[in-house]
């Protein structure tokens, strides 16, 4: 699946199955609640904190997807085409830290 179609497919959920899409600003504040839900399982998974009992059936790509979604219904609702926009910003990247990387001491080890 592409990004394009990504973002017509989730177009096309939220004007059936979830009548509209909630406003930009409550949608970036679920974002916020997503991300910081995929944080909890990285410290606990990755770092030094421990999981709860009440956790330990919790998806770390269930999450990630949760923020995927409600990443593309932002990107739906404020006109962004998600595919252009990575394209651009790689490209970006690209110029900026064309050596910057190579050149960097901690990443050499």
């Amino acid at each position: 699946m592409t990004i394009k179609e990504s973002q017509q497919m989730v177009d096309q959920w939220i004007t059936t199955t979830g009548v509209r899409y909630f406003s930009e600003l409550t949608n970036m504040a679920i974002l916020t609640e997503e991300v910081g839900e995929v944080a909890r399982i990285m410290a606990r998974k990755y770092g030094d904190q421990s999981f709860k009992k009440s956790e330990k059936d919790i998806d770390l790509a269930d999450e990630f997807a949760d923020v995927l979604f409600v990443l593309i219904c932002l990107a739906n609702q404020t006109g962004v085409d998600l595919t252009e926009a990575l394209v651009k910003n790689l490209d970006k990247k690209t110029k900026r830290d064309a050596t910057r990387h190579l050149e960097n001491e901690k990443l050499k080890r």
